[in-house]
């Protein structure tokens, strides 16, 4: 009998542990991010500190992400006047750069586009490796949610009235993952 009891107890705290990480594993500043528009000017992330900032990683050759992208420019006009940033990184490489224009044009896509994140760049922000891939960030530049794989409405909106009202009611979760 208290074998059980002391596995069940190992188990239990176990879980916890993973929780809490899970939780840490959200929260912080992340590394600073400066990526090209399509024109090669140089944007940095540290210049929307203040504003809450949804950054959107993808590409043309991603099959999710078309449907996402679409979303987000949507949720981006919903946003807009209430100080909050959308932004779209592109994980595109040379070959495939040159699809962007004409896939934001089909798309109808009207958000700030960067070009030039890497996998690796997913990695410093502890997004995984797949695409497509979301950080949201608070006014201070902290990270207040991650979205690995395609983001639903729900899982945005939830994150950004959660913040702009003060953080105030039930905390959204810290990590989706869609995989």
């Amino acid at each position: 009998m208290r074998v059980r009891n002391t596995r069940a107890v190992v188990k239990v705290t176990a879980a916890l542990a993973m929780v809490f990480a899970v939780e840490a594993w959200a929260a912080g500043p992340i590394p600073e991010l400066s990526l090209k528009d399509q024109s090669g000017e140089e944007h940095s992330l540290s210049v929307y500190r203040g504003k809450i900032v949804v950054l959107n990683f993808w590409a043309t050759w991603c099959m999710p992400c078309r449907h996402e992208l679409p979303m987000l420019d949507r949720l981006a006009q919903e946003y807009a006047g209430k100080n909050v940033v959308f932004l779209a990184a592109s994980l595109d490489e040379k070959e495939t750069q040159k699809q962007i224009p004409h896939f934001l044009q089909k798309k109808k896509i009207s958000l700030p586009v960067w070009i030039g994140a890497t996998p690796g760049t997913l990695s410093q922000m502890d997004l995984g490796k797949i695409i497509p891939a979301t950080i949201i960030l608070d006014q201070q530049g902290e990270v207040v949610g991650r979205i690995m794989g395609e983001a639903h409405s729900k899982d945005i909106t939830s994150r950004l009235d959660w913040v702009l009202n003060g953080r105030v009611g039930k905390t959204p979760k810290a990590v989706v993952k869609r995989y």
